[in-house]
């Protein structure tokens, strides 16, 4: 039976730490684990019979290394390795009677990824591509990707997984005792990429003993729809004469793996320190549970959730502000910044928007004459290396889309697929393929309805349709139009009114690109801002504004405290108890500091101030009073976990 048909219906029992018992075996200290697959395939076939003894459903061959970026022997290719790796865990299996599968087990390249480090994205996917192809040559019954700590470099993975092979797809990250990963990632955002990524089943292994992943565990369940595996260490690591050992033993294990399972989980096994012993208990003490079909956790999640390397939003409850400045629609400076390739002048204004208070940044970078598609990956790169904001990618070029998508760390917002047969057609395979939440724009090859009836009626069709490529509705965001008022005098009255039936009828999200309600009215400001208010009444989950206007963040503030979203109107309090309001504005080159720069993360803007300095001021006075500074408030962030690696 294919273990997808098992997954979600009944308990699977995982083994437990292949290094642990190749280290028993003798394995010296910086011997490649992978290279014993031909050197020593009796040793390595009877650890994984004794895994299969013990209990285990799924054991992982001994390849977690076998990758290019980190597998480097004379001897052996990676090639050679996988294949004598699944080899041996299936003359295991053949030897136990009853069914059993073996997992290429896929782990890190050991390198970070850009921009953090010097491993390009496509470069790892690559390397994950050509393990995924052997593996299932080789004959893996599924693809178990562990141990990660960057969602960047799992996404690549995946991906390398989904477009190589047929295979099942695991993936388990390993989070610290905060829920974090080593790169920013949450739970929340680390879920929802997953997910979205169309992952077969997803966890946490390694770094924590039992009893420390089990909050880690609830917040999973918390977000997962998918199966959830949970792989522990044998404890926590100590030291003894010298040797390291764990504290937890098998016994105690398989006590705390039982309440693992109780809470929610569908795959359970163990990491480093868990030997067949703890598997053995494990299986013991939950024998009797194999039938998880009414286990709590498994009801499906509806949640929508956007999300970036280290940030999710989640749409449906406090209205959320997306960003609307990067985008060159009537922005004469942004249409030339595009034109003279000014990437900067893209970030300064990402970074004021972020400080405004904007959630989410819309990102479109079409203009005549450009290559959209190599300027949406690059500004995508660029925005992810200084903002943990979640992206909104605007475009109507379908090759920019899939390229931004590709390269984006996360689940972006995709704007926006409409009622049009070939949009559908084009949009929603990338979806089901990226994963994303995309906006559903109300119009199809009839136009934009006059009517409210006629744009929900519009808004069924683009939700059925994505039925089709199983994308469900948690996932599109409606987009019900605002139509100038200055021509069409009931626009507002039937775009609130179709706001209030799409949420009614579908129990969607809704999103507005606001500022469409006042063009060709004086003081179009009093117009927007006052409809804002209207259409957040009416069911808005996400306005598409100007987080830099202050009529427009003083209605959204003000909203707020009214409807009881801002506790004791904590941020209404931060923003007006001066009653001294200040017009925000995007920050220039002439009044940014250099300690701005760097604590911002703007590489060319920090070169250019340091090149002005150095002609009046002293190299070492520019040192101390603005790097090390700036340095200091960094390295704060990063201690109180502000700050993240990629940025």
């Amino acid at each position: 039976m294919n273990i997808r048909e098992r997954l979600g219906k009944e308990l699977l029992f995982l083994d437990g730490g292949m290094g642990t018992l190749l280290q028993a075996e003798g394995l010296a200290p910086g011997e490649l684990p992978e290279t014993w697959n031909i050197e020593h395939p009796e040793k390595v076939e009877a650890i994984h019979r004794r895994y299969y003894e013990a209990g285990s459903d799924v054991v992982l061959a001994n390849t977690f290394g076998a990758n290019v970026c980190k597998f480097h022997d004379d001897r052996y290719t990676v090639e050679e390795v996988i294949r004598a790796g699944i080899a041996n865990a299936k003359r295991a299996g053949e030897q136990i009677g009853k069914e059993t599968y073996v997992a290429l087990d896929m782990g890190p390249t050991g390198k970070l990824l850009k921009p953090m480090g010097d491993l390009d994205f496509e470069d790892a996917y690559q390397a994950f591509a050509e393990v995924a192809r052997l593996g299932e040559e080789a004959g893996a019954d599924l693809i178990h990707i562990e141990t990660m700590s960057d969602t960047y470099e799992v996404k690549a993975a995946v991906l390398a997984a989904k477009e190589n092979t047929s295979l099942p797809v695991f993936a388990t990250m390993i989070f610290d005792d905060k829920g974090k990963l080593l790169t920013g990632g949450d739970v929340p955002s680390v879920v929802a990429m997953l997910e979205g990524l169309r992952v077969d089943a997803l966890g946490i292994n390694c770094g924590m003993g039992p009893e420390q992943m089990m909050p880690i565990l609830d917040e999973i369940l918390q977000y997962a729809s998918v199966p959830v595996i949970v792989k522990p260490n044998a404890g926590l690591p100590k030291q003894k004469d010298g040797e390291v050992y764990y504290d937890v033993e098998p016994e105690e294990f398989g006590r705390f793996m039982a309440e693992i399972l109780k809470r929610g989980a569908s795959l359970i096994g163990g990491c480093c320190g868990t030997t067949p012993a703890h598997i053995r208990a494990m299986v013991e003490a939950t024998k009797d549970q194999r039938d998880i079909t009414d286990r709590p956790g498994k009801e499906f999640k509806n949640r929508t959730i956007v999300s970036s390397y280290g940030r999710a939003v989640e749409l449906g409850g406090k209205p959320m502000i997306i960003g609307e400045r990067i985008n060159p629609t009537g922005k004469k400076k942004f249409k030339q910044a595009l034109k003279d390739h000014d990437i900067d002048y893209i970030l300064r204004e990402a970074i004021s928007q972020q400080d405004a208070g904007a959630h989410i940044l819309d990102v479109n970078v079409g203009l005549p004459d450009i290559d959209e598609p190599a300027l949406m990956r690059e500004v995508v790169q660029e925005l992810q290396s200084v903002t943990s904001l979640p992206l909104q990618i605007d475009t109507v070029d379908i090759s920019a889309l899939e390229a931004a998508m590709r390269i984006y760390n996360g689940k972006p917002m995709v704007n926006s697929v409409n009622g049009k047969q070939s949009s559908m057609d084009a949009v929603f395979p990338l979806i089901k393929k990226y994963g994303g939440v995309v906006v559903g724009l109300t119009l199809d090859e009839d136009g934009i309805p006059a009517t409210a009836e006629g744009r929900v009626k519009v808004a069924g069709k683009i939700i059925e349709e994505a039925k089709k490529y199983g994308i469900d509705k948690k996932d599109i965001v409606i987009d019900v139009l605002c139509m100038t008022i200055s021509s069409e005098p009931t626009g507002a009255i039937t775009t609130l009114e179709a706001l209030r039936q799409v949420r009614e009828k579908y129990g969607v999200c809704a999103v507005l690109g606001v500022s469409n309600i006042s063009f060709g009215l004086p003081y179009r400001p009093a117009v927007n801002s006052n409809f804002y208010t209207m259409a957040m009444q009416s069911g808005l989950s996400a306005g598409i504004i100007n987080p830099l206007s202050e009529d427009m963040m003083r209605s959204y503030y003000s909203f707020c405290a009214l409807m009881n979203y801002d506790e004791n109107c904590e941020k209404y309090i931060e923003q007006y108890g001066s009653q001294k309001v200040q017009a925000v504005t995007p920050a220039t080159k002439a009044e940014m500091t250099l300690k701005t720069a760097i604590e911002k993360g703007l590489k060319e803007e920090a070169h250019h101030i340091t090149a002005e300095l150095v002609k009046d001021k002293a190299p070492l006075d520019i040192i101390n009073e603005e790097l090390i500074p700036a340095l200091d408030q960094v390295g704060k962030g990063f201690e109180k976990g502000t700050v993240f690696l990629p940025q």
